[in-house]
């Protein structure tokens, strides 16, 4: 019943997302060039979302999983459906750097 209703409502089981980094994945975190220097997930890319839409052509392979992150989940969400709306085709939110690395670690 549990399931049905999920189907239902499009809640998918959430990405395993040392899962998608071991299939070369990759991260891109969306915050800016400061708040990068801060703090972020080793081997991450700073592509800051103001200029993400300009920064794509580096991104190569369109199927290639992307994992997207930020400070809260919020621009991420946004440089997800950027993202999707290019054609890239594995694109997942991760939400919040910090709680990122400690799901990856």
């Amino acid at each position: 019943m549990i399931a049905k209703l999920k189907r239902l409502l499009g809640i998918k089981p959430a990405p395993n997302y040392n899962e998608l980094l071991e299939e070369g994945g990759l991260i891109i975190d969306v915050r800016t060039k400061a708040e990068f220097v801060g703090g972020h997930i080793k081997g991450s890319k700073n592509m800051p979302l103001q200029n993400l839409g300009t920064s794509l052509t580096s991104l190569k392979d369109k199927d290639k999983p992307i994992i997207t992150c930020c400070a809260s989940g919020m621009r991420s969400a946004s440089a997800k459906n950027l993202l999707k709306s290019r054609g890239f085709t594995r694109v997942y939110n991760g939400g919040s750097w910090a709680r990122l690395q400690e799901k990856i670690s």
